[in-house]
């Protein structure tokens, strides 16, 4: 294979994790979706800000549940002056490593939040802007204490 590329994200458990939380959100892709590991570091990030930001560190627990493991390869195409001998087009057309990606499978988890019910507003609003950075539609899902929400 010729190695895996370096992954972006690496750091999956955000916040306070030994924390007790009574209400877990879990964002979730509607469709069958390979996301690249840039794109989950971005949606991590998104998420992460916003709940340190206006919730605090002690009051939220962040988990990212997909791994990128699939990597994706390039065919790269000379391209200018003297393409035409330099390149031999499809022929051992294998490529390169260039990225690494997770395949989901519809309804499959890619974020959970554990809050305390003051911020579980927050935590949901932080979840849609990750949803931004995925090229599927994704949804919200209340796993646990669904009484607190309003």
């Amino acid at each position: 294979m010729g190695g895996v590329p370096a992954s972006r994200l690496n750091q999956f458990d955000m916040g306070n994790a030994s924390g007790e939380f009574p209400i877990t959100l879990t964002l979730k892709v509607k469709n069958r979706v390979q996301i690249r590991h840039t794109a989950l570091e971005a949606g991590r990030i998104a998420a992460n800000k916003m709940l340190s930001s206006q919730a605090g560190s002690a009051n939220y627990y962040l988990k990212v549940r997909t791994y990128p493991h699939c990597v994706l390869r390039e065919n790269k195409l000379a391209t200018g002056a003297g393409a035409d001998r330099v390149s031999s087009g499809m022929r051992s057309a294998f490529g390169k490593n260039v990225s690494t990606a997770a395949r989901l499978e519809r309804d499959q988890a890619i974020l959970t939040v554990s809050v305390t019910p003051e911020k579980a507003n927050v935590a949901k609003t932080a979840l849609w802007k990750a949803s931004m950075k995925f090229p599927s539609p994704c949804y919200v899902e209340i796993e646990k204490g669904q009484e607190y929400m309003r």
